[in-house]
């Protein structure tokens, strides 16, 4: 049987002693933590190992011993090993010995209990133990043939990983500390940076606390009563600005939470957020010093009124052109007449709003530019709610044609139903059959003739609206997607799998190592990074989608009956 002893690359120049570690019998492996270097007390030892085993819940014990001399071994060392076995009463005993400055190690095993002892070939593994302590392992992504398989051999490295992982209070003793037990490992040269790193911890602990009070204070004024009232509630619900407001607002509050994070997936999502606020507040201050350089507000805001005005006179020219004969087509003289100077008087009505809005623009803006403080997407949720608002017209018109057009559908579906003698029952949902006197068949007909030849009208109204919304949709929509890769971008699992691609392990790779007759064979264990793909589809942040998600077919559908397409925002729609 082959017993695989996997041994930490950082212990090879230790000095001579034990070998602690974990006893993996499903695997027959061996998982070395650490060196207890000579001298030392059995009791103290067992005791040392017995509160670490009550601490990490691993069963860490002494699994052999380790042997490294400059000069040729000692016959004294070599039977004072082999008596520790005694003493500990492992099964087996494993003997690591390194002689001299040589790579190839000799490696052995004792059964004292066994009757029948056999001799067990040994594969020697060497692993950074730090990059195996700092990385956490994923689950494999794929779902192939051989899931199984690959889940089975995910759950053997699981094993060794969580070994580590979990021992980290035995790396908290080290061969520089006064105690009786002097170890080493791979923290034994970088605990002042540990150090470093908990008193920055510490000192973060005010500064959350301090966060953490003034975020519950907005979030009691923003679930206060006022708020709940219908002007503010219903601008609230429709604005997209405030739904980021509000998106971000839970982002601060999980960042300043004092809770500490139980798993991993609850840290990196942490580290996500914060990076995540972070570049986007950094963006946002650089877009605002780039707004009030050069008097740019100024300049925009004397774009915007006669790009407002020149809009306004493209769809007079085009209402003009509907009420005439558009390309050619016989449209119905008196219903086009009424829908075109129904929507020149909203025309009409939009430019006398804006003329009259116009002397505060520039303070407006120059307002609206103070929020990219906030963070660009902020910024963007603002340019989209101005667009909409700068477009309002043009999505009342869309409104009243698809209204119409919508209305004229059903009324001619139920009018067919009619001279098909069915009818649409309303308490089951289906269409039955139905009798009809002459009377009734007589006013559909009507009914059915007037809307039919009306229809070519409407139609043509709704479908030049429609364009014109979906091209504000489409504008709107980039910039919402946008914000919607700033908020869910895993901006520090990126950056960790470009600069730290050991911590985010999708498995590990074997590389043989130079051999040598009667030596055992020596494997190096590397970590095998994640892809970037899978890191952006494993820590992907939630995020809320300013519209619902239709299908084509869906979208379809609802141009041809003539229902609403993107209408406001429904809040609360929360997109995973």
């Amino acid at each position: 049987m082959v017993l695989k002893v996997f041994f930490p690359s950082c212990c090879s120049s230790a000095e001579s002693g034990i070998l602690v570690g974990r006893w993996i019998s499903e695997q027959n492996s061996a998982v070395i933590l650490a060196v207890v270097h000579f001298p030392f007390i059995p009791v103290q030892v067992k005791q040392y190992l017995s509160e670490v085993q009550r601490v990490t819940k691993v069963s860490v014990s002494v699994l052999g011993s380790w042997s490294n001399s400059k000069q040729e071994k000692e016959e004294s060392l070599s039977e004072f090993l082999e008596d520790l076995g005694t003493i500990f009463s492992h099964e087996p005993w494993i003997q690591i010995s390194k002689e001299g400055d040589s790579k190839f190690w000799s490696c052995s095993t004792l059964q004292k209990r066994s009757n029948n002892p056999k001799e067990e070939e040994i594969i020697l593994v060497y692993y950074d133990q730090r990059k195996v302590m700092l990385s956490h392992l994923h689950p494999p992504l794929d779902t192939a043939t051989s899931a199984d398989h690959k889940a089975d051999d995910a759950s053997k490295l699981s094993a060794i990983f969580d070994t580590v992982a979990k021992s980290k209070i035995l790396f908290m003793t080290d061969r520089y500390d006064d105690g009786p037990i002097k170890l080493t490992h791979w923290q034994s040269d970088g605990v002042e940076a540990s150090i470093i790193v908990e008193l920055m911890k510490q000192a973060s602990v005010p500064a959350c606390m301090l966060l953490t009070f003034l975020l519950s204070l907005i979030s009691g004024v923003c679930r206060s009563r006022v708020l709940k009232l219908w002007p503010l509630s219903f601008v609230w619900s429709k604005l997209s600005t405030c739904e980021q407001l509000g998106h971000r607002l839970q982002h601060l509050q999980v960042i300043s939470s004092n809770r500490k994070a139980q798993t991993q997936a609850q840290l990196m999502r942490k580290a996500n957020i914060f990076v995540s606020l972070l570049i986007d507040v950094a963006l946002g201050i650089l877009l605002m010093s780039w707004l009030y350089r050069k008097n740019r507000i100024g300049h925009l805001a004397d774009t915007l009124i006669p790009v407002a005005d020149h809009v306004a006179e493209e769809l007079q020219d085009l209402l003009q052109w509907l009420m005439g004969a558009p390309a050619g087509l016989k449209m119905n003289r008196a219903l086009d007449q009424v829908l075109g100077r129904f929507f020149l008087y909203h025309i009409h009505l939009w430019i006398s709003y804006i003329h009259l809005m116009s002397p505060f623009i520039e303070m407006i803006l120059w307002y609206v530019g103070l929020s990219a403080c906030l963070g660009l997407t902020v910024a963007l949720c603002i340019l989209s709610d101005i667009i909409a608002l700068l477009t309002f017209h043009i999505y009342c018109f869309y409104v009243y044609g698809a209204r119409l057009y919508c209305l004229k559908i059903y009324g001619l579906s139920s009018l067919w139903r009619l001279f098909r003698g069915k009818k649409w029952n309303v308490l089951r949902q289906r269409v039955d059959s139905c009798s009809y006197d002459l009377d009734q068949l007589f006013i559909g007909t009507l009914l059915f003739t007037i809307l039919l030849f009306l229809l070519p009208t409407t139609a043509l109204y709704y479908l030049v609206f429609t364009l014109l919304r979906l091209l504000v949709v489409i504008v709107q929509g980039l910039i919402h997607l946008l914000v919607d890769l700033i908020d869910s971008l895993p901006l520090y699992s990126v950056i960790l799998r470009l600069c730290r691609s050991y911590r985010l392990a999708a498995g590990v790779k074997f590389r043989v190592l130079e051999q040598q007759d009667g030596k055992p064979l020596r494997l190096l264990m590397q970590i095998n990074p994640l892809s970037y793909g899978g890191v952006v589809q494993t820590y992907r942040l939630p995020t809320y989608s300013c519209y619902p998600k239709d299908s084509w077919t869906s979208l379809c559908k609802k141009l041809f009956l003539g229902e609403l397409i993107y209408p406001w925002k429904h809040k609360g729609e929360k997109q995973d």
